[in-house]
């Protein structure tokens, strides 16, 4: 039977936006708008003064996909050969390695990508992987305030600067989440195409088990399978093999030996190793995390919690069970920041959670001018007012039903 999240709860008539949450959001909108013109205008975004490509993560794409244009799409995987490329491309060397990591189904975007000229290929990508992002946003918010919201969401300029996927990770999560109890097969594909960062979907298959939610667990297999299998026609069994090759020295140079400086990243590990803990202390606090959020979802899941709450946990859930958490990914806490925003426009806000969320945005806006990592704690506060809303779900009492904003 076909639903919507909003009969899925009892109805109430929908509570005002207030007049000062929208005009927040449009300064931060504003705000991150005026940063990518004034940054593609100073020449610190694309290409420098010079006339020269500015060495960022999106190279690695363009350059990936070159390779796969060439004919050797495995080579994308040797970080000596990927680089060489890249320096060719942006007319001058960097230090350190813009490395190509991803499974051999992103290769099908890179090669796409690397088709279009530089500069139309960064821009465009940027633009057109954020339009999902912003339907993802309006359908979770449920009014026209989403696009606003996603919009002013202050991680946005990070991931426009660096030319990353964030945009594309916070959608595929966001539509997977919005769409399980209204077009279930819907929502396994998108969380099929989510395998292209596979550590996102770890707490998927758990919190799908527990729930029952077998047609979304059916589909987003098959996808999978789909994509693996056209990525093995199209670029060779080779492929595959070196991205399990190249895969161990990935994770020896950026969970080991931190050739990322740690304060770039905002997971309970690399806080860590940030702090100057060591790496056994650092895989000990990330695993008990993991392992804490990871029954949590699972028994709420199973509870009588409302589906918006249910989904705001998992969504906040992916960002802490992974070790390997840049700024750019934490476009993901857009999501269950827009499923409290739903829930909070229709029922009306709680005392703390609108400047609980503030402190969310200064924490981010502290890593943006200090290189604090202060991620980490932003989705520790977020999860926090999903569990505060979400009540004494533990002890398998029923709990007053929160009401989501219909469109």
């Amino acid at each position: 039977m076909t639903a919507s999240l909003s009969t899925l709860e009892t109805a109430r008539e929908p509570a005002p936006i207030p007049a000062w949450l929208v005009k927040a959001c449009l300064v931060l909108a504003v705000a991150n708008v005026t940063l990518c013109l004034s940054a593609y205008f100073s020449h610190w975004w694309v290409y420098n003064a010079d006339g020269l490509g500015i060495p960022t993560d999106f190279i690695n794409v363009w350059a990936a996909g070159r390779l796969v244009l060439d004919g050797v799409p495995a080579q994308a995987y040797d970080w000596d050969i990927q680089k060489q490329v890249e320096v060719a491309k942006l007319g001058q060397g960097f230090v350190g390695y813009f490395a190509w990591h991803y499974p051999p189904p992103f290769l099908f975007v890179a090669s796409l990508l690397a088709q279009l000229p530089y500069q139309v290929a960064f821009i465009g990508w940027v633009v057109v992987s954020f339009l999902p992002f912003l339907v993802a946003m309006r359908a979770i918010v449920g009014r026209n305030f989403g696009y606003l919201l996603a919009l002013a969401i202050p991680m946005a300029f990070i991931n426009a600067l660096v030319g990353q996927n964030g945009f594309l990770t916070a959608a595929l999560i966001g539509g997977t989440l919005y769409l399980i109890p209204i077009r279930p097969v819907l929502a396994g594909i998108c969380l099929g195409l989510l395998t292209y960062k596979p550590q996102y979907g770890l707490l998927f298959p758990i919190v799908l088990i527990a729930a029952g939610h077998w047609r979304v667990f059916i589909s987003a297999g098959v996808t999978a399978v789909v994509l693996a299998t056209a990525s093995w026609l199209a670029f060779g069994i080779e492929s595959w093999l070196a991205f399990f090759h190249w895969m161990p020295r990935f994770s020896q140079a950026f969970l080991t030996e931190g050739q990322a400086p740690w304060w770039k990243m905002q997971s309970i590990f690399s806080l860590v190793r940030y702090l100057g803990g060591s790496e056994p202390l650092g895989w000990a606090f990330q695993w008990v995390l993991t392992a804490s959020v990871a029954v949590v979802l699972a028994l709420m899941w199973r509870s009588r919690v409302p589906y918006t709450l249910k989904a705001a946990s998992l969504a906040a859930g992916a960002l802490l069970t992974t070790p390997y958490l840049f700024m750019y990914d934490m476009m993901v806490l857009a999501i269950p920041i827009g499923f409290l925003v739903r829930i909070g426009l229709q029922t009306g806000f709680r005392s703390y959670e609108l400047p609980a969320l503030g402190i969310v945005v200064a924490l981010i806006v502290c890593y943006m001018l200090t290189g604090t990592p202060t991620g980490l704690g932003a989705t520790l506060i977020v999860g926090g007012l999903v569990l505060r809303r979400a009540g004494p779900w533990w002890r398998h009492e029923p709990v007053p039903k929160l009401v989501s904003a219909s469109a």
